[in-house]
């Protein structure tokens, strides 16, 4: 088997920033209190890397581009019955990671819009209703916290499924990039200086965004 380039760098850059942000998320959020200003900050952390993510979903490399992981009921049903797959997001893998964004881009959205009627008001707070506030703060501080703890459950426990059963390193490839494949070898990613600067500037740009939303909550 040979190795082909299946995640750029700004997708695994994303990846593990990603993980840094949920996990100050969850850390801050339970704690309360005076943390709050900090779980403020990684809701706008993990705002700006899902804003980054939809940009880079379309312009981003070959397997990063939601065009190429999306299933259709037919690639999954052919998976479901044991159809080989090279690199890149299966289809059950494919469907995990489009249900962790949706959540993520909920869990953002309902914070900013959040009252805890104690220390926190979203910084979008004032544009909506107070029963719009309060159905938010509730699916923010419940339903949805739940449901982004079991979609993290369900990766870790796919992960070690995929390294004891399958014997695929897909750790290791989120960090260096490359996944073995046999030969004839698919498509590589691009992963030039020309796109990560171009992530960059999409990363900025999102970064950007995000502030202004914020800024929002101060007028």
């Amino acid at each position: 088997m040979r190795v082909v380039r299946v995640w750029d760098l700004p997708t695994r850059v994303f990846h593990w920033l990603l993980l840094v942000a949920v996990v100050s998320l969850f850390v801050t959020g339970n704690v309360g209190g005076n943390w709050l200003v900090w779980h403020m900050r990684a809701g706008y952390a993990v705002g700006t890397l899902l804003l980054f993510r939809l940009a880079w979903g379309v312009v981003g490399g070959r397997w990063s581009r939601f065009a190429s992981f999306v299933p259709t009921p037919a690639r999954l049903l052919s998976h479901m019955r044991g159809a080989p797959h090279q690199v890149g997001h299966n289809p059950l893998g494919a469907l995990s990671v489009l249900a962790m964004l949706l959540v993520l881009t909920a869990q953002v959205g309902s914070g900013l819009v959040a009252d805890d009627e104690i220390a926190f008001t979203g910084p979008l707070y004032r544009f909506v209703s107070g029963e719009t506030s309060g159905l938010a703060t509730w699916y923010h501080t419940g339903i949805g916290k739940i449901a982004l703890l079991v979609l993290v459950a369900l990766h870790l426990l796919a992960l070690v499924y995929h390294r004891v059963v399958k014997r695929q390193a897909l750790v290791k490839a989120m960090i260096t990039g490359d996944q073995a494949a046999d030969p004839p070898l698919p498509l590589p990613s691009a992963d030039t200086p020309a796109t990560r600067l171009l992530a960059l500037g999409l990363a900025l740009a999102s970064a950007l965004l995000m502030v202004w939303v914020a800024s929002l909550g101060m007028g």
